[in-house]
């Protein structure tokens, strides 16, 4: 399938449900662009699979990795959002007064009703100018609370690293 192909058959399907909750309000209105491989759409299951260097953006939501899930609830709504790759990548302006939240990791969870993001192995998470790193990190994007660990089943552990800097006036 061509890759225009894709885009269409993404955008189609997410706009059957509520693409409202796939980003912030002013990222809900904007359109749904995506980029990969290959799709494996299963409406009835609620499941979209995108592989092959998978990009999809929608105002300032962009999620890359070698291979995407979206998955849709009884209700229609985009629920979750899984990558997986080498060095997979979430961004979202929290927002439109803040700066970029972006986080990189093997695999992401983004559960997009709470707004949570769940960034696993070799997690690394850039909030404003601060850095925060480990084996688990896991953002909430609302209450900019950050919570990271050591320990990731199936993988060796990874110190969590913490940077903070001072405000500037």
């Amino acid at each position: 399938m061509r890759r225009s192909h894709l885009t269409l058959a993404l955008a189609a399907w997410l706009l059957l449900g509520s693409a409202t909750a796939l980003a912030q309000s002013q990222d809900a209105s904007q359109p749904i662009d995506v980029t990969a491989d290959q799709l494996d759409l299963d409406d009835r299951a609620g499941t979209a699979v995108y592989t092959g260097d998978v990009d999809i953006r929608q105002g300032s939501l962009q999620v890359t990795g070698d291979r995407v899930e979206i998955r849709r609830n009884d209700a229609g709504e985009v629920s979750l959002i899984t990558a997986t790759g080498e060095r997979a990548y979430v961004e979202q302006r929290p927002n439109p007064d803040e700066e970029l939240m972006r986080g990189w990791g093997r695999t992401i969870i983004y559960h997009v009703a709470e707004r949570r993001v769940e960034l696993i192995d070799q997690a690394e998470l850039h909030q404003a100018r601060d850095t925060f790193d480990g084996g688990y990190v896991e953002y909430f994007l609302d209450r900019r609370v950050v919570q990271a660990r050591s320990d990731v089943e199936g993988s060796e552990r990874q110190r969590v690293r913490m940077t903070l800097n001072p405000e500037q006036n």
